[in-house]
């Protein structure tokens, strides 16, 4: 028997999520929460198999509330239910300890799979999660620092790099300079340096 919580605030989904499990063969809900205090408060004395967790929840997030149970029981597996796909949300999932990663869209079905896959060693994610993952193992090694940026920011500081001027920049990205300059000190602001090569190398590291 697969031991498993559901912690979501939405009252609907963590219901019919409830419902159906309960409808399922080897597969039982011990428990379910509509914010990640209630979470910790309970699990951290009655440890489940499998936790599908919303990636927005109230209070604390779903990232911090991973990182808290993980210190205690490291063999918890989680499954994050999520309506983005962005590469930022996954990553951040993943890196806090989470096992699998799937799209509110998903049908019961799949969860219900993805709760078996889990329990039997895989990491279940959608496609399009599974091939963004893919394509991030051919991108250049970047500083952890580059999280606080957006796509279009790391990608100018990457032209920025390579020595690009702003108006060299403008015309590559399809924008006008002044945009490449609010750009700039907008990355200045988020990684609190002065200078452009102070930027490079605190997302992309010195390349000597």
């Amino acid at each position: 028997m697969i031991e498993i919580a559901i912690v979501e605030d939405i009252d609907d989904i963590r219901e019919s999520l409830k419902a159906y499990i309960h409808s399922t063969e080897g597969i039982e809900c011990m428990a379910t929460f509509a914010d990640a205090e209630s979470a910790i408060e309970f699990l951290t004395k009655h440890p489940v198999d499998v936790v599908l967790m919303d990636i927005q929840l109230p209070g604390m997030n779903d990232i911090e509330c991973i990182k808290k149970l993980k210190t205690v029981h490291p063999k918890m597996m989680y499954i994050m239910s999520t309506i983005f796909q962005d590469d930022k949300s996954v990553f951040n999932a993943l890196k806090a300890g989470a096992t699998g990663y799937l799209l509110k869209n998903d049908n019961p079905a799949k969860i219900i799979s993805a709760i078996w896959e889990v329990h039997s060693g895989g990491s279940p994610m959608t496609p399009q999660i599974a091939r963004r993952v893919i394509e991030s193992f051919n991108l250049p090694a970047v500083n952890e620092v580059s999280l606080l940026l957006t796509k279009r920011e790391t990608e100018l500081l990457g032209y920025l790099a390579k020595g690009f001027r702003y108006k060299e920049i403008a015309d590559k990205l399809f924008i006008s300079t002044e945009t490449v300059r609010k750009h700039i000190n907008n990355i200045y602001q988020k990684l609190h340096v002065q200078s452009r090569m102070d930027a490079v190398n605190k997302v992309f590291g010195n390349r000597d």
